[in-house]
């Protein structure tokens, strides 16, 4: 006759079930910001570019009225 390998604590262990909250709001945002990463990467590049641009010719009229 057989016996069962399963030893009376293994049989008396609680089975934990996963609830089904939400995810956290930290959670939910970095999984959005890993969804878009490259949309995010894109848009920041070019954020920093009209911002150098822009810099750049500020500065050429402050030291072209500077000269004046």
């Amino acid at each position: 006759m057989q016996t069962s390998r399963r030893t009376r604590t293994a049989d008396q262990t609680p089975t934990i079930h996963r609830t089904t909250q939400q995810p956290s709001m930290i959670r939910r945002s970095v999984r959005w910001i890993a969804r878009r990463r490259t949309a995010l990467l894109s848009s920041a590049l070019r954020g920093a570019a009209y911002a150098t641009g822009a810099g750049i010719i500020g500065l050429g009229f402050y030291v072209l009225r500077q000269q004046i």
